[in-house]
Order: structure tokens, then C-alpha cells, then sequence
């Protein structure tokens, strides 16, 4: 069975560059998920952007990291166009929960007070440390020179979804220093897949292992 193309909703702060490599692998169209362009846009805004970016009537959805929280609110507002949902070290909150919410305690504690007083763009040292933290030099200092701040509700608001597609995995990066493979078990099991595979990578398998990333994406589509 084959789902179509593909919406790639990327994680907070990531340029639509860091999807590439995958593109160029993957045999079907795919198009990278645009945001909101105002400070203070809603979870259902991200959601409404995403789903605009597709110009596609139905489509496979993607996610990465704090995209799978946009994920659950596209199922909300147009569960009808998404054909099959795959999270790749994601963030997938539990009914009635947000992206910060999801964080064991006291990262969550940590991370609300640090947004409200800091923003949400963490330091340069903190996402070299974290998100780039296995990616090479150049590639790193790329991805700090692009990432964006996002709003506070992408991490606040709830997503409003109470189903997933039929069709739907996750994929766990077992080298991740930005979300341990233990909280990605834990959103695997909120999203509840049937399907569930792993690369050996840090948070960003699209960048260090592009070629075996899309390979999974397309054995997750073709299953």
C-alpha cells in the first residue's frame, strides 16, 4: 500500500533546509511545512499553515520533534487529508496535554519559566549542545545562523485531536541527546503505532543519516 505524498512538518526553529537530502531520496513529492509568520500564532494557526503548505487533497504527514504536536492539531482541523501520520523522534502529547506539559517534571517546570523569561529561542551553546549536537561543524553552525524563534502557544496549547490515522508509526532515534529514547517510547505509545523503528542518530536523523531516514519513510509508506 502506498500513502501518496508527503507533508514534512519539521521542529521548532528548523529551516526547511535541513529536509533536503531526504527529498532528493524519496521517490514521490514532498513538500516542507510552512509556519505562521506572526509572534504570537496559535497551535491551530501552525496547523492551518502546515496544512496550506500541502497542495495536495490527501497526503502523508511527516513530523519532527515539536511537529508532532502541529500533527495532532491538523487532525483536529482537517483529519480528512492526512492518509497516514509518521513521528519521527517526536513530540506527541497524551489527550488534554501540550508540548510542555509532555516534558517529565522538572524539565517541564524548567523549560516554562525559561521560555517566559528568555523566549524560545535557546542559546547558541544549547543548540549546538542539543539539537546539532552530532551533526558536523559547518552543518551546526548553519543550523544555529538559521534557527527561529517560535511562538509560545506551539509549546502551551493543547492540540484539540481525539484520533490518528489508521496508518500511523513511530521512529525512535536511539542516540538523542535532545529527547531520550524512554520520553520517545512514551509518545510512540500516546500516538499508538503499530508500526516502530529506530535509526541509530541524534535529534536530527535528516541530516546525519538522510538516506537511511528516507528508506524508513518509505517502508513506513509501503507496509
Amino acid at each position: 500500500m502506498t500513502q501518496g505524498p508527503i507533508l514534512l512538518v519539521s521542529g521548532a526553529g528548523l529551516a526547511s533546509w535541513i529536509w533536503d537530502d531526504v527529498r532528493k531520496e524519496l521517490d514521490r513529492p514532498t513538500v516542507v511545512a510552512e509556519r505562521p509568520q506572526h509572534e504570537g500564532a496559535t497551535l491551530r494557526q501552525y496547523a492551518e499553515a502546515a496544512l496550506a503548505s500541502a497542495p495536495w487533497e490527501r497526503f502523508a504527514v511527516v513530523a519532527h520533534s515539536s511537529g508532532g504536536a502541529v500533527a495532532a492539531e491538523m487532525m483536529a482541523v482537517a483529519p480528512e487529508r492526512v492518509s497516514a501520520l509518521l513521528a519521527v523522534s517526536a513530540v506527541v502529547p497524551k489527550a488534554g496535554g501540550s508540548f510542555v506539559s509532555s516534558m517529565p517534571f522538572p524539565q517541564r517546570a524548567v523549560l516554562g519559566v525559561a521560555m517566559r523569561l528568555a523566549g524560545t529561542r535557546p542559546p547558541d551553546s544549547a543548540i549546538r549542545r542539543g539539537v546539532a549536537g552530532r551533526v558536523d561543524e559547518k552543518t551546526a553552525d548553519r543550523i544555529v545562523a538559521d534557527f527561529t524563534a517560535e511562538s509560545l502557544n506551539l509549546y502551551r496549547d493543547k492540540p484539540r485531536n481525539t484520533g490518528f490515522p489508521a496508518h500511523r508509526g513511530y521512529l525512535t532515534t536511539k542516540q538523542d541527546a535532545e529527547l531520550p529514547v524512554g520520553l520517545q517510547h512514551r509518545f510512540a505509545a500516546n500516538l499508538g503505532t503499530a508500526w516502530n523503528e529506530s535509526l541509530e542518530t541524534g535529534h536530527l536523523p535528516m541530516l546525519e543519516a538522510p538516506e537511511a531516514l528516507a528508506r524508513q519513510i518509505e517502508r513506513f509508506l509501503t507496509t
